[in-house]
């Protein structure tokens, strides 16, 4: 089992989600868990390989994404430290659905399918906490889903970037956050031109919202770069349950 240092547990219980379930499950999933690492560019897992268990990124990052036939490449999503990731699985027990390949050296908690269902099995109560997991990430896949159809590049940049930050950030860094990256990544994860996003991320960063270098964007200005989202109400509830920024900034 992992020996988790005093740093990784207080990474892991900032997250949005473990922060927010009860502690004994908390403390069993820490528990539980194993440390894996990974070099950059390593694979975690492939599209179609059997459920193994559940993630959370203590070091690092990884893409997800999706490759065609003809091998076009599909960037979905960017997991930071401390975001869990692999519920779907858990719950349907299907091969994963995507690849998920390291940026940089990375650090992960693994706790094996095995431990997870003798936990679930002693405590059924704790579904509804993976659920809710879930449910995150179906509502988050939703809000991408609108952004692609109706929304204009510049506002479509800024709420990407406001929900990458939003499943990054943690309790000591709100108002600040780093994204590892590359802009032609961040354009295939917005279906835009790398051109067309490299444009709209130097007017973001002549107005001192963002700072920008090669694979990494850094937030500066989470208030105007929140402004410059146009959330709905029900998004910035979303932001204010998470503590993302105080409710009077809201």
């Amino acid at each position: 089992m992992a020996n988790l240092s005093v740093a990784h547990r207080e990474l892991l219980l900032s997250d949005i989600w473990l922060s927010q379930v009860p502690f004994a499950l908390a403390e069993a999933l820490m528990s539980h868990g194993m440390l894996k690492t990974l070099r950059d560019g390593e694979t975690l897992f492939l599209r179609g390989e059997p459920v193994d268990g559940l993630y959370a990124v203590l070091e690092g990052s990884l893409h997800i994404t999706g490759v065609t036939r003809d091998g076009r490449e599909a960037m979905l999503s960017l997991i930071e430290p401390p975001m869990w990731f692999g519920e779907i699985a858990l719950f349907d027990r299907l091969p994963r659905t995507h690849d998920a390949v390291a940026v940089g050296p990375t650090t992960l908690l693994f706790v094996p399918l095995a431990a997870l269902d003798v936990m679930l099995e002693e405590e059924p109560l704790w579904w509804r906490h993976f659920g809710k997991l879930m449910a995150f990430k179906v509502r988050m896949a939703f809000i991408a889903l609108e952004d692609l159809s109706i929304v204009q590049p510049a506002e479509r940049l800024a709420r990407r970037l406001v929900w990458l930050t939003y499943c990054a950030v943690t309790g000591g860094e709100l108002g600040r956050c780093k994204l590892t990256i590359k802009q032609t990544q961040l354009a295939l994860m917005m279906a835009l031109s790398r051109q067309t996003v490299n444009q709209l991320l130097r007017a973001l960063e002549e107005r001192g919202i963002i700072r920008l270098s090669y694979g990494l964007i850094e937030v500066l200005d989470l208030g105007a770069l929140v402004d410059a989202a146009a959330l709905t109400p029900i998004e910035r509830r979303m932001l204010e349950r998470a503590g993302f920024f105080p409710v009077g900034e809201a």
